[in-house]
């Protein structure tokens, strides 16, 4: 018995794929980049999104903070827990087809006015927007508590004031609305073909009708000032997101 044994551990060693000389330490897996754990600890541990500039303050010298996230974004693309870009940060999010997973309660929905969907709309594809503006595109008056309610839902906020007389209020979308509409920026937004092909837009279209391209860059354009502290006390709205201020 120990003979026949050893017979067949000589057979199954043979048998064994054997690395030809030179190529062993070549056939070895790469190593995974040190960054890609530092940049896993990061975002697992911090409440919120963190943009690419916060990342790369702890990150050592020299790692491309953009080239690192997207290889993180692609090892955590078939797992449960993805790597996400939400607007200009990143978090780690729950796989969007194990979302029932995770529901214990029943959420009871509040639909949203007609009046309150078109107007945000509007401020999404033509931001920055003042109400005037949102009322001359919609054709009719926008009631004060339509814009209240996006701005509690924390959809839409305050940017700057119009250099225009009266210097009114623009209004932007936020971070909030991008994750709501799992959307990582407003270009996402469905154009003109996509709204059609969904049933949104029916009939003839009058000359020259365009849906335009969104931007939500929050640098305030030329004919924008920036809020000053008693815009705030509106009791509407938190700070607009690029600026620090009195609630």
């Amino acid at each position: 018995m120990p003979r026949a044994a050893n017979k067949l551990l000589v057979v199954q060693n043979d048998n064994e794929p054997r690395a030809e000389p030179g190529v062993a330490d070549d056939a070895q897996p790469q190593e995974r980049p040190e960054e890609l754990r530092l940049l896993e600890a990061l975002l697992f541990a911090a409440s919120e999104p963190l943009d690419e500039a916060a990342l790369a303050k702890r990150l050592p010298d020299g790692v491309d903070v953009k080239q690192a996230l997207a290889r993180l974004k692609d090892e955590y693309a078939p797992r449960g827990v993805n790597l996400v870009r939400i607007g200009r940060k990143w978090t780690f999010r729950t796989a969007g087809d194990l979302s029932w997973l995770l529901t214990k309660q029943t959420v009871e929905t509040r639909k949203l006015s007609r009046a309150a969907i078109e107007t945000l709309a509007i401020v999404a594809y033509h931001q920055p927007v003042t109400r005037a503006e949102i009322e001359e595109i919609r054709g009719v008056a926008t009631a004060t508590g339509t814009l209240d309610v996006l701005l509690k839902t924390g959809w839409i906020r305050p940017r700057g004031r119009r250099k225009a007389p009266g210097r009114p209020i623009t209004y932007g979308t936020t971070e909030t609305f991008l994750s709501h509409f799992g959307l990582e920026g407003v270009g996402d937004l469905p154009g003109l073909v996509e709204l059609k092909g969904a049933g949104l837009l029916e009939g003839a279209m009058p000359p020259g009708f365009a849906v335009p391209m969104p931007s939500d860059d929050t640098t305030l354009r030329d004919d924008e000032d920036p809020l000053e502290p008693g815009d705030l006390d509106l009791g509407l709205a938190p700070a607009p997101e690029p600026q620090q201020g009195d609630s």
